[in-house]
């Protein structure tokens, strides 16, 4: 069977690497993104050539209550039923704190919506469809769902070290764990990344890699085997799983 991978946050620097893989590797490639325009400056900037027909982009706020029904009605038009759901929406709209490094409400839920409550509703909705054919969820996680953050590493920390990411990670890797006994026999795994390479400045770089065992931060590519490796790991029983690829980050 054909695997048919949704992606969320398909445009982000994780997805948008995971979503090129599979596409080039011939898999039935289905990804969201908020806005349209994303959708469309992607497949322009990666001169993605679609004559199969086996790339589809969706835009879809995955914030709004109504988001999941909506989705599921347009793939069920479409007749697209997903055989691997990786979740990996972000919004750094919910990374915001005030002047004193105080996480306020809205961030608080943004953050947790995005990180928990999607992945849960996307997660057991279309394993619960009619027709599905859901095998696989991968949750994209980080460090931080592991350990706290590290005050060295930043020249602010009460305000660019966001205490709501961490949390909700961290709540991610126990909704993976939550749902590898709910959802069985799909199985359901987490991967949880260190500092990927891409919004910092050397000074940063430089502070990361002297906190870290591997003395390097990720190169977004770095991103895609541990995904392609769940996904393909139909005869392994792995599940419940949260694989650790940050450099050794989480060990010291």
């Amino acid at each position: 069977m054909t695997k048919t991978i949704l992606i969320t946050g398909g445009t982000g620097v994780v997805g948008s690497q995971l979503v090129k893989h599979f596409f080039n590797k011939k898999y039935n490639v289905v990804f969201l993104a908020k806005e349209k325009t994303e959708i469309k400056n992607f497949i322009v900037k990666n001169n993605i050539k679609n004559k199969k027909n086996n790339l589809k982009g969706f835009s879809i706020d995955l914030s709004k209550s109504n988001a999941i029904t909506k989705l599921l009605k347009t793939l069920e038009t479409a007749k697209i039923y997903p055989t691997h759901l990786i979740n990996c929406a972000r919004s750094l709209n919910y990374l915001k704190v005030d002047s004193n490094g105080i996480t306020r409400r809205p961030e608080w839920l943004g953050e947790f919506t995005l990180d928990v409550i999607v992945p849960y509703e996307l997660s057991v909705n279309i394993a619960n469809q009619k027709h599905s054919k859901l095998k696989s969820i991968i949750n994209i996680s980080s460090m931080y769902g592991i350990v706290p953050f590290n005050p060295a590493l930043y020249n602010n920390p009460s305000t660019d070290a966001p205490i709501q990411y961490s949390v909700s990670k961290a709540a991610q890797i126990h909704l993976t764990k939550e749902l590898a006994v709910r959802l069985s026999p799909i199985k359901v795994n987490a991967v949880s990344f260190g500092g990927i390479k891409g919004r910092v400045d050397e000074d940063f770089k430089k502070r990361y890699s002297n906190l870290c065992p591997l003395k390097k931060m990720l190169k977004k590519e770095e991103v895609i085997n541990a995904v392609d490796f769940l996904i393909n790991s139909s005869d392994i029983s792995i599940t419940g799983h949260n694989l650790v690829v940050d450099g050794g980050w989480s060990i010291w």
